[in-house]
C-alpha cells in the first residue's frame, strides 16, 4: 500500500511558475514508477510526465514538454513537478500517481493516486 499527499498547488497568473510536490509513505518508494496528471473539469484524466524509480528516464506529453520538468528526491520519498510558464490551459486538478515498475502514460496502468491539489492559471 502507498499513501500520495500532493501540494504546491495554487492561483497563478500566467507566464507564472509553480512546484508541485507528491510525497509517498507506506511501501518503498524507490520502487515505484511515478506519474503526474491532470483533469479539468468535464475532461477526462491527461497524462502529464512520468518519472522511472531511479529518475533516470522522464517523458512528458507534448503540451507540457519544455516547461515542465518532473523529479523526486527518493531520500525523501517525494516527486515534483516544476511547472513554468502556466498557461490558462493548464489549470485542472494535478494529481500524482505511483506503480510498481515502468512508467506509463495511461492513468488505468497505475494503482495508487493521491487526492490531487487545484492548479488555476489566470489570463
Amino acid at each position: 500500500q502507498v499513501q500520495l499527499v500532493e501540494s504546491g498547488g495554487g492561483l497563478v497568473q500566467a507566464g507564472d511558475s509553480l512546484r508541485l510536490s507528491c510525497v509517498a509513505s507506506g511501501r518503498t518508494f524507490r520502487a515505484y514508477a511515478m506519474g503526474w496528471f491532470r483533469q479539468a473539469p468535464g475532461k477526462e484524466r491527461e497524462f502529464v510526465a512520468g518519472i522511472s524509480w531511479n529518475g533516470g528516464n522522464t517523458y512528458y506529453a507534448d503540451s507540457t514538454k519544455g516547461r515542465f520538468t518532473i523529479s523526486r528526491d527518493n531520500a525523501k520519498n517525494t516527486a515534483y513537478l516544476q511547472m513554468n510558464s502556466l498557461k490558462p490551459e493548464d489549470t485542472a486538478v494535478y494529481l500524482c500517481a505511483a506503480e510498481y515498475g515502468v512508467y506509463d502514460v495511461q492513468p488505468r496502468k497505475y494503482t495508487y493516486w493521491g487526492q490531487g491539489t487545484q492548479v488555476t492559471v489566470s489570463s
